[in-house]
């Protein structure tokens, strides 16, 4: 066999305990070269441990960066619960031109963040990681508390399409989280930054909803304030704000000598598209996020639809519950079984089991549909939790996706960028998809084509072809770790 390329120690590359908290490598990482081939199932040859395998998680580092991970989410969710009131009563417009500007205001967060990823991803490269995420977290603290002190609509597309302009927090996590992490422990790292996410979807509608107007909801408190009743939505985009603001505290006081700007030759973003495997890792990702937005999308209309046309009839209680257990379900696969699972399987391996899984999880629903249709109501009750627990499963393909474009990078210096160009990516994909697919969705209901089941035979299809495109998954994103107890 031949030998394998020199690699760094782990002394050279692997973050520990005493590493600067936000501080990158001063050692220019050697770059790795290999050729990409069709991968069996699970790949049976393992990468080297060249990151320093027994290096441990520096949880501090962690954490810090998972808590600023949250500050971009709970920003962008936390005016969900009140956007329409808060329109209605400071726009000065028709009732019925609410969800016009609701659903403007809403997505031109995404929008402006979409188009100014790239540009943050390039800064962290060249200026440092630190200094980026310090500045994108203060601009996101100002203008999501200003928001809530808007008296006209333009106001309040203003400070929503500033909180996007310095929402640059993620590419800065993503690159930082996989610098303080090593092949071994980056799965690890990687479940807690999804998790983190999850959680700031949900901390974010929770103090919108419960803090907006309160001197209504809690006379007895703040009944006698009057400046809370001239700004009835100015509590939650403070706390918001002030939520963003102690994560630039900490990010600010935290160590930074070992952040430097890079001094590596400058990639362009064509150069890095064409470096080897970067494409294919970034058609994967994609692929996986496209299946992600149509499930989100579709299943909540599927689960409502009437029986008698392809679908479940169920309430709106039990909707909100079968997604509670999704989201329950979701966190555990990826906190719980994910860093083992991936530590065993590598990142490859875990990627195709759930290209795998995904299309038996799509085709489950119309056999659900019929046999509800056909009154076998216990093997209904039984098979829908089943593959709700069980099916979210596949979600730890997103982190899987992650992992392999970490890999994947040509250099250290070039991960600000190449995340910026994911994230991108992703939010075009969540522009167009759910239009697309409820489209689809209608168009089988109304029209009944294939029972009412034409967007699970779509949806099922792009699965099957995601579970064929993983096995061109290049060599270097496999993500295998050579184990200290394999025979030699």
């Amino acid at each position: 066999m031949a030998s394998l390329a020199p690699t760094l120690t782990s002394a050279q590359s692997a973050p520990t305990e005493v590493t600067p908290l936000l501080g990158t490598s001063a050692t220019k990482p050697q770059a790795q070269v290999r050729e990409e081939a069709v991968t069996p199932f699970f790949r049976q040859e393992e990468q080297p441990d060249d990151d320093g395998e027994d290096a441990p998680l520096p949880i501090v580092q962690i954490a810090l960066l998972c808590y600023c991970r949250m500050v971009e989410p709970v920003a962008f969710f936390s005016i969900f619960p009140f956007i329409n009131k808060m329109i209605l009563e400071t726009g000065n417009i028709e009732e019925a031109d609410v969800g016009f500007y609701s659903g403007l205001i809403e997505s031109l967060f995404s929008v402006t963040q979409m188009l100014l990823m790239i540009s943050w991803g390039k800064a962290a490269d060249r200026f440092g990681r630190k200094p980026v995420l310090v500045f994108s977290l203060s601009g996101v603290a100002v203008a999501t508390t200003l928001f809530g002190f808007s008296q006209t609509i333009w106001q309040m597309i203003l400070f929503r399409c500033i909180a996007g302009v310095f929402a640059g927090t993620i590419v800065t996590v993503r690159a930082m989280i996989s610098e303080n992490s090593t092949h071994k422990t980056q799965a690890r790292a990687f479940s807690l930054f999804a998790f983190t996410a999850y959680l700031g979807t949900f901390l974010g509608p929770l103090l919108g909803g419960l803090l907006c107007n309160p001197a209504d909801q809690y006379p007895y408190l703040f009944g006698n304030f009057q400046f809370l009743r001239d700004y009835p939505y100015a509590l939650p985009t403070f706390a918001t704000g002030l939520f963003g603001a102690s994560a630039v505290f900490l990010a600010t006081i935290s160590k930074s000598s070992g952040d430097k700007a890079s001094t590596d030759p400058k990639m362009s973003t064509w150069e890095l598209l064409k470096a080897p495997g970067v494409s294919m890792v970034l058609y994967l990702y994609g692929h996986t996020m496209l299946l992600t937005f149509a499930y989100t999308v579709v299943l909540p209309l599927f689960w409502f639809t009437a029986p008698e046309l392809g679908g479940f009839g169920f309430s709106p209680r039990q909707i909100s519950t079968f997604l509670g257990l999704a989201g329950v379900s979701q966190a555990l696969w990826t906190l719980l079984v994910f860093p083992p699972l991936q530590h065993r399987l590598g990142t490859g391996g875990v990627l195709r089991l759930c290209a795998l899984v995904w299309p038996i999880v799509f085709a489950v629903w119309p056999i659900c549909s019929i046999l509800l249709v056909n009154n076998y109501m216990t093997a209904f009750w039984i098979l829908v939790p089943t593959n709700v627990a069980v099916g979210y499963g596949v979600s730890m393909a997103h982190t899987c996706a992650q992992l392999a474009l970490n890999d994947i990078s040509p250099s250290h210096y070039t991960l600000g960028t190449l995340n910026a160009i994911s994230l991108v990516l992703i939010s075009g994909i969540r522009a167009f998809s759910p239009a697309v697919f409820t489209s689809i969705f209608a168009a089988g209901i109304r029209d009944q084509i294939l029972g009412g089941y034409l967007v699970w035979f779509v949806v099922t299809i792009l699965a099957i072809v995601l579970a064929v495109a993983v096995f061109w998954l290049p060599k270097k994103a496999e993500g295998k770790l050579k184990h200290n107890n394999s025979a030699d």
